[in-house]
Order: C-alpha cells, then sequence, then structure tokens
C-alpha cells in the first residue's frame, strides 16, 4: 500500500499534532490551501451547501500536480475530510456515505450526544462483513460504490476496500471518523462512547454551541466554558482518542498544546504563520 495516505494519521503515527482549517469546498479554496502547511482541511458542509457536485471538483483542484510527481503517494498532500450537516440525532448515512463515495479521508459528525449515535457514525464510515471476520464491530453499514473514491485514491476497487476502513479500530484504515462534542450531554456521556464505541478518531469540540447552551454565547475564555472543555479533554486524554479545538490562533496555540489538544484548528492561511508557531512550540 506504500506510505500511509491521510496526513492526521500520519501526523498522529510520528508523534506530533495536527494541524487543519474548514474550508468552503469551491475551487478556489482547494487551489489555494492545496500547497498549505496544514495536515488536513475540513470541508465545512454543515453550515454551508451540501453540494456533492462541488466537493467533487474542490477535491479535484486540491490536487497539486508538483506534490504527486515529488511524493511516492498519489493522495493529496492536505488530506480533504469533510463535515456533514447532519446533526447525530438524525443518524443521517447518506450524507456519510456520499462523500465517502467521492474520495474523502474522513467525516465530522456534528452533536453527537450519546452512544447510540457515536455507534452509528462509526458503522457508517465501514463496507459490511462477514459476521465471523474480525473487527466486525461497529457492524458496517455503507453502501457498496467505490468507484470514484477509488479512483480519486489511486487505488484499484479492491485496494481501496482494504484500506477505506476507519482507524485506528482497523491500525491500517485511512478513514478518520470525527465527533463534535458540544453539548452538556455529550460531555456527560462522552466517556462512555469512547469506551464502547471503537474506530471514534477525533473529538472535536463545538465550543460555539457549547457556549450557547451554557448560556454565554462564544465567551470562549469564561471559566464555564473553559472548564467544560477542560472535562473534554481529561476524557479523551484518558481514552486516548484525540481532541480537537477549533479556534487556534498565534495567542493561544502554546497553551492549548500544553493542555494536550493534539488536532488543531486556525483560520485558512497559505503560509506557515500559526501552523508554524505550533510545531516549534511543540518541538517539531
Amino acid at each position: 500500500m506504500g506510505d500511509r495516505l491521510n496526513g492526521v494519521i500520519r501526523a498522529w503515527e510520528a508523534g506530533r499534532p495536527a494541524f487543519s482549517c474548514f474550508a468552503k469546498a469551491d475551487k478556489q479554496s482547494a487551489i489555494d490551501l492545496s500547497d498549505s502547511p496544514y495536515d488536513a482541511l475540513i470541508f465545512e458542509m454543515e453550515h454551508n451547501p451540501f453540494d456533492m457536485a462541488a466537493l467533487g471538483d474542490a477535491l479535484q483542484y486540491l490536487l497539486n500536480r508538483k506534490q504527486i510527481q515529488a511524493a511516492s503517494t498519489l493522495a493529496p498532500a492536505v488530506t480533504p475530510v469533510v463535515r456533514i450537516p447532519s446533526n447525530g440525532v438524525e443518524m443521517n448515512q447518506a450524507e456519510a456515505k456520499q462523500a465517502l463515495d467521492r474520495g474523502v479521508y474522513g467525516v465530522i459528525w456534528p452533536h453527537v450526544k450519546t452512544m447510540e449515535q457515536a455507534y452509528n457514525a462509526v458503522a457508517s464510515c465501514r463496507y459490511a462483513r462477514p459476521r465471523q471476520a474480525p473487527l466486525y464491530e461497529p457492524k458496517g453499514v455503507r453502501g457498496d460504490g467505490p468507484a470514484t473514491a477509488a479512483r480519486y485514491w489511486g487505488l484499484s476497487q479492491q485496494d481501496y476496500y482494504k484500506a477505506a476502513d476507519v482507524w485506528p479500530l482497523a491500525p491500517h484504515g485511512e478513514l478518520l471518523v470525527g465527533l463534535m462534542i458540544e453539548s452538556v450531554e455529550a460531555i456527560e456521556n462522552l466517556d462512555d462512547m469512547l469506551a464502547n464505541v471503537p474506530g471514534i478518531g477525533l473529538c472535536l469540540i463545538g465550543e460555539g454551541d457549547l457556549s450557547q447552551e451554557l448560556g454565554l454565547p462564544r465567551q470562549y475564555e469564561h471559566p464555564e466554558v473553559l472548564d467544560a472543555m477542560a472535562k473534554i479533554v481529561a476524557t479523551c486524554r484518558k481514552r486516548n482518542v484525540a481532541v480537537g479545538h477549533p479556534h487556534v490562533t498565534a495567542k493561544n496555540v502554546e497553551r492549548l498544546l500544553g493542555e494536550g489538544y493534539r488536532f488543531l484548528m486556525s483560520a485558512p492561511q497559505r503560509s506557515y504563520g500559526v501552523v508554524g508557531q505550533g510545531r516549534e512550540i511543540a518541538g517539531y
């Protein structure tokens, strides 16, 4: 299979944090970020249109010919992930299937609050397999339509089937399943989710919605908001699941790295900026 395709997983396996940003699923954003220093970008389709034609175009324009020529992998240097629109309670498997079939390397699920919703998130990103097969649970429910994704990954369909499983449940898997943790209920249930649902690779804190529920909208430095976020970080560290912060700046990057965040998102930038500062602070 060659080198690791997913840049986020590659970073974590190398022992360093991963850096990312949100981006619109359009051609120009993909071009602008194709040679950026990020490990990944998240095409934001929760609050932007869920447009599969636009996503397909963006994925193609994310490919950098010079990078492909120089590298040992056909994967884009900046790994594309998608945040889908549906909240966890909606159990919308179709949106994950559509995005994965275009060739993304991961799905971020908004507003996941319960173990059942977490299970559905992982299952939706897995193909079905025989009951006696290893790593059977969570039982895969992703429909079989791999042609476009396999072509984008530069693999045969049979090799795509092998690679398109969720990490770290499948150590060789290249798909990242991320849960948005953005409510009091989610915090209360998080330990059970991480203990009982294998295959969750990332918990990304939604501090905007979390602060709303606490009655402190966008007061990100308020002690109550910080305390709630600290509980998420502590639970993720206990269960050895990476935790992400969506609002990283030059002012807070050192603190966040020290607190144990392993997935750091800044405003989109093409230069080294916050990403470089974060890596220097962390010693990478």
